[in-house]
């Protein structure tokens, strides 16, 4: 892996979005936004009946590092339930701190490697798996109701 924050991997990914329609009828709908750079990444899910992401739309005006993450979470979040979105969301972000040497189980999340000095490109690229998080905890709350 090239440890250029920039690398043809990360470009590639945040040209190739999985997932960019919003929803109609989601369940939990969550918006976040990095105040440093502006990013922002809208997230709706619908849940089964067992609490796993049936369906996914996502909007994405972000940085390159913000898409290839929407990009990273959208390929992989249909299936995902509400814990493994949570480990997702934590392990990233311990990892970006410098916290673990490991990012997870999550695919691919590991290209984010050379970003750990970039403190400021942190936020920019836990939206994705922030937002999603809070969506599927909001649709949880709304089944649970």
């Amino acid at each position: 892996m090239s440890e250029t924050l920039y690398n043809s991997e990360i470009l590639r990914l945040a040209t190739s979005i999985p997932h960019q329609q919003r929803l109609t009828g989601a369940q939990g709908t969550s918006e976040r936004r990095s105040p440093i750079c502006g990013s922002r990444i809208t997230v709706d899910v619908v849940l089964s009946a067992d609490g796993r992401i049936v369906d996914l739309g996502q909007e994405v005006r972000a940085c390159a590092l913000g898409q290839a993450s929407a990009s990273l979470m959208g390929a992989h979040a249909v299936g995902r339930s509400l814990d493994e979105l949570r480990g997702a969301r934590d392990a990233l972000t311990a990892y970006l701190a410098g916290q673990s040497e490991d990012p997870g189980n999550w695919p691919g999340l590991q290209i984010f490697g050379p970003a750990r000095a970039h403190s400021a490109r942190h936020a920019s690229i836990r939206l994705a798996f922030e937002a999603v998080t809070e969506a599927a905890e909001r649709a949880s709350s709304v089944e649970a109701a």
